[in-house]
């Protein structure tokens, strides 16, 4: 029988089975066959000794997927690998997860570049999203199912929370994103379920607030002095329940540390005369480096009971002011208000008190915008130190007004 000098993709499709298996040779290429089963399916196959002799096979696919010249293509590339030791293909990488993007990530990005929120990220990742998506191929992950994944958190946690949990896994896809050429994120916009402009606070204490909230905070020990230091400094609560001895000089300049990737701070600010009474006024807890210690040797972290508390003695007070007055107690109420309110209210009375507008942002440890900010260097120190006996000035005539406008303190309320 005379052998086919060439093969064509009309020659493969024409090839019978058998009642056994069997191997037909490509002409032009040695090394290279189609594989007949008996059942009538082919497939190209390459066969090459590799540097110790040992014949190994390949196989390179269906005939339907191939034709014979890319499976020719595919054979020459898998002979040659044989021959040099190698296996016949190159062995693709396992497929990512979701898991182990979100691991990567984590490594790569957020602990690297040292992100205070690692944490909360973290926590977040473990409770809501990867228990849904640990084991998914990361390219498998469409719009619907960050839609599904939003929707499960906002009816269990709320929209707020679903909206964290969107923005740890945009900045994931983003940056998988960032590093593969063929990955598109599936984020679009629309899929958040709140507006940040309408949670915007805005909220400021008046006049009648700040005197009832300074008169209870006299008597409420560490919160207390913490609630007051914030009027009068107007720095994050953060900072001042987490002062030093150590920040604090002997003459009463308070040099705030700023950590890395953290919000500007004030830097050094020298202590208007009341804050620094409040703050001598603090014991010191035996090893413990903090003027507001906690447990420990660590500061102070009870703000949500504390507030709590102190928002029921607020109330308590305005309404047996109410009761005294004949009025009706069970009406009175309390606008909600939130501890960094008060250094939107000291941003506010710095204003009034005449404090321009550059030296209070320079307090609050705002960031200058401009080419200002870039190039003036200048410290500001007394500037700043003006502008904060100017507050602590206006604050002790809104708490101690002069005898001729004097309002009683349950009145205010």
């Amino acid at each position: 029988m005379t052998r086919r000098k060439t093969l064509s993709d009309l020659g493969v499709q024409n090839l019978k089975p058998k009642a056994a298996r069997y191997i037909f040779p490509d002409p032009e290429l040695g090394g290279h066959y189609v594989r007949v089963m008996p059942t009538g399916s082919k497939s190209f196959v390459a066969l090459a000794r590799d540097p110790n002799g040992k014949q190994v096979w390949a196989t390179i696919g269906a005939t339907d997927l191939y034709d014979i010249e890319k499976a020719r293509e595919l054979a020459r590339e898998a002979i040659k690998r044989i021959k040099a030791g190698f296996p016949p293909f190159e062995q693709k990488e396992k497929p990512d997860t979701f898991k182990d993007v979100a691991d990567d990530w984590l490594r790569r990005h957020v602990q690297q570049k040292g992100l205070r929120s690692e944490a909360e990220v973290t926590r977040l990742l473990n409770a809501h999203v990867l228990p849904l998506w640990k084991d998914r191929l990361f390219h498998t992950i469409r719009r619907s199912d960050v839609t599904a994944l939003l929707d499960e958190v906002e009816d269990d946690h709320g929209a707020r929370q679903a909206d964290y949990v969107l923005a740890i896994v945009r900045g994931i896809m983003n940056w998988y994103a960032a590093r593969h050429d063929d990955y598109h994120p599936p984020i679009a916009r629309g899929m958040r379920r709140t507006d940040p402009k309408s949670r915007k606070r805005a909220r400021i204490l008046d006049d009648k607030e700040i005197s009832a909230v300074w008169s209870l905070a006299e008597k409420n020990g560490t919160f207390g002095a913490i609630i007051r230091l914030a009027l009068l400094t107007a720095q994050r609560r953060e900072k001042i329940g987490a002062m030093k001895w150590d920040d604090i000089a002997a003459d009463g300049v308070w040099n705030i540390p700023s950590e890395a990737r953290q919000k500007g701070v004030g830097g050094a600010l020298q202590l208007p005369e009341a804050a620094r009474k409040i703050v001598a006024g603090q014991n010191r807890i035996g090893e413990n480096p903090y003027v507001f210690p906690g447990r420990g040797n660590g500061h102070f972290q009870g703000w949500s009971p504390c507030k709590r508390v102190f928002d029921e003695k607020l109330l308590t007070g305005l309404r047996e002011d109410m009761a005294e007055r004949g009025d009706y107690p069970d009406l009175a109420k309390l606008e909600p208000w939130v501890i960094h309110d008060l250094r939107r209210t000291a941003r506010s009375l710095m204003s009034r008190a005449g404090v321009r507008s550059d030296i209070a942002e320079r307090v609050m440890g705002h960031v200058i915008p401009g080419v200002e900010g870039v190039y003036d260097r200048h410290s500001y120190f007394e500037e700043k130190k003006d502008a904060l006996n100017r507050l602590a000035a206006l604050i002790e005539t809104i708490v101690n007004p002069p005898a001729a406008n004097v309002t009683p303190l349950r009145a205010a309320l």
